[in-house]
């Protein structure tokens, strides 16, 4: 299968994040995507660099977060040459009765601004990270128009937790959107987005919400106990033309497999019927029953036979990697789905 792969992918490496308020080593750095390429190599796959400039599908999506991201790092070195040295985090957010539609000039206040929590640590090379993986998005969509049969992304920083005005979850650019806007510019009339990541992906829905031509259909921790927690609920379906195009299956933490492929059938089943030219996989691995920060219980098998049942809903597929935090395991599984959407 044609892989994209972005040397970019090491430069963002943030040393730190906050969980459960403590300050402990980042679990979204280089070495799961290392994990990644040197699974798909030992598969056989050939990777290569992005052929596509996003640029002019982020220029048409709202331009304010891509130009902040751009020059955020600059900015934070401009406060004090000695924050090279530190990360930046946001610490005040526009919640509820705050305007949201005034830039402050104050960096960590635009920090907070652009951010849906402190969960997107930066460092000097976010911005080209998160650049070339929607890079790659793009490419992968051209080369699904060109006539390829399946395309996989295995990049990072990932995406689908970043919307339209924001960043959050480790996400910056929202890479499996940029694949269905490049694919539906290039021609498709209608797209359909699933996302089978453990967490529901927020941005996504976000952006396609009030729109009939890009389904999305997303299986997920039940937000009443998961992250985002604030997004993903069963009655999320759509709003104005978008009704009825948004298609939420939040699961118990702790779901089995078996539980969650009757979900992938609902949600397959919806895809068909919106009849989609193409479509885009947010490729989350973190359903792995080891992952450190999820609960469902798939095995390395599971992934064999989730890439074969993706094979048989017929469409040109577009592979977006998201999340994954068993990172010695991440490359295997990754490869176990493309394995079972090719044979």
């Amino acid at each position: 299968m044609l892989t994209f792969v972005t040397p970019e992918q090491a430069l963002h490496a943030p040393a730190d994040e906050f969980f459960r308020g403590q300050r402990v080593p980042c679990l979204e750095n280089p070495t799961r995507a290392r994990f990644v390429e040197d699974a798909l190599r030992a598969h056989g796959h050939a990777l290569r660099p992005p052929t596509v400039d996003s640029a002019p599908l982020l220029a048409q999506a709202r331009a304010a977060l891509p130009r902040f991201l751009r020059g955020a790092w600059d900015e934070w070195l401009a406060l004090d040459a000695a924050n090279a040295q530190l990360q930046p985090f946001p610490s005040v957010w526009p919640v509820r009765t705050l305007r949201s539609d005034v830039e402050p000039a104050n960096f960590v206040a635009r920090l907070g601004l652009y951010s849906m929590d402190n969960g997107s640590p930066m460092a000097a090379g976010t911005w080209s990270a998160a650049k070339a993986a929607a890079d790659a998005a793009a490419s992968a969509a051209q080369a699904l128009l060109a006539g390829e049969r399946a395309v996989f992304c295995a990049t990072r920083p990932p995406g689908h937790h970043a919307g339209p005005d924001f960043m959050g979850g480790y996400c910056f650019i929202n890479n499996a959107a940029v694949a269905a806007q490049a694919l539906r510019n290039g021609g498709a009339a209608r797209v359909a987005l699933l996302d089978v990541d453990y967490h529901h992906g927020n941005g996504t829905q976000a952006i396609f919400y009030e729109r009939a031509d890009v389904l999305f259909a997303s299986i997920h921790g039940d937000p009443r106990t998961e992250y985002p927690f604030y997004l993903g609920h069963a009655d999320e379906t759509g709003a104005g033309a978008g009704q009825g195009f948004n298609l939420n299956l939040p699961l118990p933490a702790g779901s089995t497999a078996a539980v969650w492929f009757d979900a992938l059938e609902h949600a397959l089943a919806r895809i068909a019927r919106h009849g989609a030219d193409a479509l885009v996989v947010s490729l989350g691995l973190d359903t792995f029953a080891g992952d450190p920060i999820s609960t469902f219980q798939l095995q390395a098998d599971d992934f064999t036979r989730l890439g074969q049942r993706l094979a048989q809903a017929g469409l040109p597929t577009a592979f977006i990697l998201e999340g994954g935090y068993a990172a010695a395991e991440l490359g295997h599984n990754a490869a176990q789905v493309l394995q079972g959407f090719e044979s």
